[in-house]
């Protein structure tokens, strides 16, 4: 039997992507005013209503006009009810991440392999690209997904954006291929627009909330996740910064190692600054990772500078 993968990905109108864009967005916003500011900021919206519910502990401020700016600014309208519900970080998580611990527990994944530039698995690779030469030409809500074999060649092709006419959708698809010269089976399967064309989407259409993503934001469903989201969440939650000091890692030793794929795993307890677990599998060999500081104090450097 013939090996496939797939991958897909979502434009920055699809209605989960705008919410963690308003997360993020309301995260920049703090650590810009009080770059110590505590934040984990979840969204939720849909047919006309976005709801911020969260914890923030910080020096920063942002007036509910400004929250509704945020939304406006990400969504390109200002007609949502917008509805903030937050809180301070509760005390007795805060005494643990005082004391230099991570402020959750969390499973990290770190991936990367020697598939393409950006170090990530093709069909990954292959959606992203489509669904951003997509986006720039249609700017609206829509969805890109890719399956190849294991000699990298397009079986398939799936495609849907919001006011788009499926021939022109299929000319730009074909002007992708082209450019790019990716490798497509002489019997792949274009599915373009497949429940027809469409004109309603983004919150109008379906519901979207923070966190939902956590596949595609992270290296498709080939690689395990460790299950936490990334969006609205300061360094202290590891899920977001250890993940990105385990993809650096993970990087660093595919190029060291001059390997075809690095797994890196790194597991946190709530309140204790060292990882639980920490190891590296380079190319299946499961290998120690000890010349890396993985602790709390070991991300924050990262953070600061580079690895």
């Amino acid at each position: 039997m013939k090996q496939t993968y797939t991958a897909e990905y979502v434009s920055p109108k699809h209605p989960d992507k705008m919410c963690d864009r308003i997360s993020d967005a309301i995260l920049d916003a703090f650590i810009y005013q009080d770059p110590n500011s505590r934040v984990a900021v979840e969204t939720l919206g849909g047919h006309g209503s976005i709801f911020i519910v969260g914890e923030i502990t910080s020096t920063g401020n942002l007036t509910h006009k400004e929250y509704e700016q945020i939304v406006a600014g990400v969504t390109g309208s200002d007609t949502y009810k917008v509805a903030v519900h937050t809180r301070e970080q509760s005390p007795e998580i805060a005494h643990g991440v005082d004391a230099g611990g991570a402020g959750d527990q969390g499973i990290v994944i770190g991936y990367a392999c020697n598939d393409n530039d950006e170090m990530i698995p093709e069909e990954l690779y292959l959606a992203k690209s489509l669904c951003d030469f997509l986006y720039a030409i249609y700017k609206t809500d829509g969805k890109t997904q890719i399956t190849i074999d294991s000699n990298f060649v397009i079986t398939h092709i799936v495609a849907s954006f919001q006011l788009s006419k499926t021939k022109d959708l299929e000319k730009h698809v074909q002007k992708w291929l082209t450019v790019h010269n990716f490798k497509i089976a002489s019997d792949c399967r274009f599915l373009l627009n497949p429940a027809g064309e469409w004109s309603i989407g983004g919150f109008e259409a379906d519901t979207g909330l923070t966190g939902r993503k956590i596949v595609i934001d992270q290296y498709g469903p080939r690689v395990p996740v460790g299950g936490g989201a990334f969006s609205g969440k300061d360094w202290t939650k590891v899920d977001r910064s250890g993940a990105r000091y385990a993809r650096a890692i993970a990087q660093k030793l595919l190029k060291e190692h001059a390997a075809n794929e690095v797994r890196v795993e790194l597991a946190y307890a709530i309140g204790i600054a060292e990882p639980v677990q920490k190891i590296a599998y380079i190319d299946g060999i499961p290998c120690v990772i000890d010349k890396f500081d993985c602790s709390m104090k070991g991300i924050r450097e990262f953070i600061e500078g580079t690895l």
